[in-house]
């Protein structure tokens, strides 16, 4: 299924009746292409504190700053989205008090 969450495009992907894995993607809108890379910088160097079981991929196009989930449990997948949900609330209330950035 696939929704929207808060301006952002959310889908869930199951590899099948194994449940291999667990795939979610989330991709936000910014302001400006500026603006996510700036966002990118801040979320990017946070790798997932877990060795296996889960990875996340963050990459940029344009104004959108896209990251992908694949997670072998939901409850992992769960409290890995959770955390960078926080994070990136924070990285853009930040953002907003700084207000636009200037072009370089």
């Amino acid at each position: 299924p696939r929704g929207t969450w808060g301006g952002a495009v959310a889908g869930m992907e199951d590899a099948g009746a194994t449940r291999a894995w667990l795939g979610f993607t989330l991709s936000v809108p910014f302001p400006s292409p500026l603006e996510a890379q700036i966002a990118h910088g801040s979320l990017a160097p946070d790798p997932e504190p877990r060795k296996g079981g889960i990875s996340k991929e963050l990459t940029v196009t344009e104004n959108f700053l896209h990251v992908c989930w694949k997670a072998d449990e939901a409850r992992i997948l769960r409290v890995s989205i959770s955390s960078f949900l926080d994070h990136l609330s924070l990285v853009i209330q930040t953002m907003e008090m700084f207000g636009p950035p200037v072009p370089r």
